[in-house]
């Protein structure tokens, strides 16, 4: 993928992708095995989502899963199995890819809504958890369950983001446990930013990402930027930081845009520049 490149016309081979009104939707798409994942749908998963860092027709994204659920994770025979028959520099390059689908997602400038319902495990658990929002369903359950198959509950920046999200001690029992936090343990824990029906919790995913991609596209990837990169920094430098980062939002055509549409009383219109 390069900065020419229409995205709405890029075809995976691993699950499906569709760019209708600047969003850009996901959806894995293997239900009869709960949507697991695959060697080349991971490497898919991170091409797509450097790619989108030269995107000028995607303003936000949609993750889900087909036919009732997010996904199981690592497909057991076709990932699992042949990892035990791997040596230290294949099980590292392994690990590795799929730690860049994670930074992948966090890097690109869109903002990423995961629409989850049913099974969500795994790698699947960390797909979601690497988006920006999520919408859950009362049926969904969240399994961080990598020491069920014998491995640390460190995976793909499981033991950064996930205290963050959920707070260290509840972050700590799930990944030692590897048991399933129930919807209404991640609404409360904010996991889930909102419950819906499983009929419309795709679509008012969608709505919401609809909504992200008619406002202002360089606005929302600054502030992805800057809720990623002031991790790591002190109050002072991160009000420094968000000093710079508005002033640089502040010489932007939308920032005018907005502007004169307030004075002359209409909704503004945003470009992205």
């Amino acid at each position: 993928m390069n900065r020419d490149q229409n995205f709405a016309a890029y075809e995976p081979q691993h699950f499906r992708w569709a760019v209708d009104g600047g969003v850009g939707t996901v959806t894995l798409d293997r239900p009869e095995r709960k949507n697991p994942l695959t060697f080349e749908s991971y490497a898919e998963l991170r091409d797509l989502f450097r790619g989108l860092v030269y995107a000028r027709d995607v303003q936000a994204v949609v993750v889900t899963g087909a036919g009732g659920n997010f996904s199981s994770g690592g497909d057991v025979h076709e990932i699992i199995g042949p990892l035990t028959a791997m040596a230290m520099p294949e099980l590292l390059a392994f690990t590795r890819m799929t730690g860049d689908v994670f930074k992948a997602m966090r890097a690109c400038p869109q903002p990423i809504v995961a629409a989850v319902d049913g099974v969500c495990a795994g790698a699947g658990a960390m797909l979601a958890l690497a988006s920006d929002l999520r919408y859950g369903t009362p049926g969904a359950r969240v399994a961080f369950l990598f020491t069920r198959v014998g491995l640390a509950g460190a995976d793909m920046g499981a033991c950064a983001l996930l205290p963050r999200v959920i707070g260290h001690g509840r972050a700590a029992e799930l990944l030692y446990s590897g048991r399933s936090m129930s919807a209404d343990e991640a609404l409360a824990w904010g996991f889930f930013n909102r419950l819906c029906a499983p009929e419309a919790v795709l679509a008012e995913a969608a709505t919401f990402a609809s909504a992200l991609a008619s406002g202002p596209a360089f606005g929302h990837a600054m502030t992805k930027k800057m809720l990623h990169q002031e991790w790591s920094m002190g109050l002072d430098e991160a009000i420094e930081a968000e000093a710079e980062a508005q002033a640089i939002c502040m010489a932007t055509r939308d920032f005018r845009r907005a502007y004169e549409a307030f004075a002359a009383k209409r909704t503004p219109v945003f470009e992205g520049d």
